[in-house]
């Protein structure tokens, strides 16, 4: 049953990759001196963040051209991720209180040939590449021999991920669905990974293959309810938009705006805004990790942080007396470094709304719970078990 409190609606936007910062278990992962925001405004000369700065974004990390500030329009600090793993999945997880103890699996070297052996007798064709590749790299190198022979193009990364790339033209996307969700059946126990991911593409030639809109992600299963779960259990609302539904299998979710792009994503949060429920909105912006992060392109990366920026005030606009919202990531992926992968770093914090008190800082916070902690307590809901609810130091 839906109760009364002071905040109705809580909207959390999670800057996909977006990191503040090498944490003390950074070099467990292999990411010592990584920071997404810090090493990306260095690297360019400065980045323009007016309004998250105006925020406290420059009082968490070290960042050219967002100077720290004694005042602050909203409460600011940035989060250690108590889980194991730096991937999207375990990110967005914790945010909504799941803590994932043992990191998804795996694999540098390809996946076994047992497991490969039985996905190739269920779905009827073969497997190419089968190595730890760029997307965009591996259908230059095999896409010619997958249009040929119409064998799967099968690659993973650093992250727990058995990704699957295809020509549109050879198999049409239904298909290729069909083949990711027999993917996700086979992979279960030890090699439950994180995610299948449909990877089509087009093109005739290695010179103009390109990939599409039409990716699709394949999750585990979430291990425990989350809080999405548990606010719709008791009466509330929760509206996606970019691919939450994806990372939860389209679970815990009232209503979903799926989109890969961020203007359509924040555009579809706006509209939202616009809708009268109690709950939370929930949003991914994956441009930063996704076509620039992964690809060293700080540049382009720094524009996408920058266009995100740009749209605060008309969020701030849009949100209702009753409103609060968050400003969080999942992991890093800092396009300054050798690596293309996540790094696992900070993440920052940012705190605004109506109610929302001015000039706090929030800290250090031990774990990214923190975020669905403080939603539970609004809510008088069951306080996740890793998480530290900061409402009262806001509100």
């Amino acid at each position: 049953m839906v109760s009364e409190n002071t905040i109705d609606r809580i909207i959390v936007i999670v800057l996909d990759g977006v990191g503040a910062g090498e944490c003390p278990d950074s070099a467990e992962y292999g990411d010592a001196g990584s920071n997404s925001l810090g090493n990306t405004a260095r690297t360019i000369g400065g980045i323009n963040l007016p309004n998250m700065g105006a925020i406290g974004l420059g009082n968490i990390t070290e960042i050219e051209g967002v100077p720290p500030r004694k005042e602050t329009l909203g409460a600011y600090g940035k989060m250690q991720e108590k889980s194991k793993g730096k991937g999207s999945i375990v990110g967005h997880w914790e945010l909504m209180g799941i803590h994932t103890q043992k990191p998804m699996p795996t694999y540098p070297d390809g996946f076994p040939d047992d497991l490969l052996e039985e996905f190739t007798r269920r779905t009827g064709r073969g497997v190419l590449g089968n190595i730890a590749a760029s997307g965009t790299e591996i259908i230059k190198v095999h896409g010619i021999e997958h249009m040929r022979t119409g064998d799967l193009i099968v690659y993973t990364s650093a992250d727990s991920v058995f990704q699957i790339a295809a020509n549109e033209a050879v198999i049409p996307l239904k298909e290729l669905y069909s083949i990711c969700k027999i993917a996700r059946e086979i992979l279960q126990g030890e090699h439950a990974v994180g995610r299948v991911i449909a990877r089509p593409f087009v093109g005739d030639s290695p010179e103009n293959f390109t990939r599409t809109s039409g990716r699709h992600d394949y999750p585990v299963s979430a291990p425990s309810a989350t809080l999405m779960d548990l606010l719709l259990e008791y009466g509330y609302s929760v509206y996606a938009t970019g691919k939450i539904d994806d990372l939860f299998g389209h679970r815990g979710i009232t209503k979903t705006h799926h989109t890969v792009d961020n203007k359509e994503s924040t555009d579809a949060l706006i509209d939202f805004l616009g809708v009268s429920f109690k709950g939370l909105l929930f949003s991914n912006l994956i441009e930063t990790d996704m076509i620039y992060g992964h690809r060293n392109n700080p540049e382009g990366y720094a524009k996408k942080i920058e266009e995100f920026d740009q749209r605060i005030p008309e969020i701030r606009k849009n949100m209702k007396p009753q409103d609060l919202a968050m400003i969080v990531a999942d992991h890093g992926v800092d396009p300054t470094t050798e690596s293309t992968d996540h790094s696992r770093e900070f993440v920052p914090l940012l705190v605004f709304g109506p109610s929302v008190k001015q000039g706090v800082d929030l800290g250090v916070r031990s774990s990214f719970a923190d975020v669905s902690a403080t939603i539970a307590e609004n809510f008088s809901l069951q306080i996740p078990e890793i998480g530290t609810s900061f409402l009262g130091d806001i509100t």
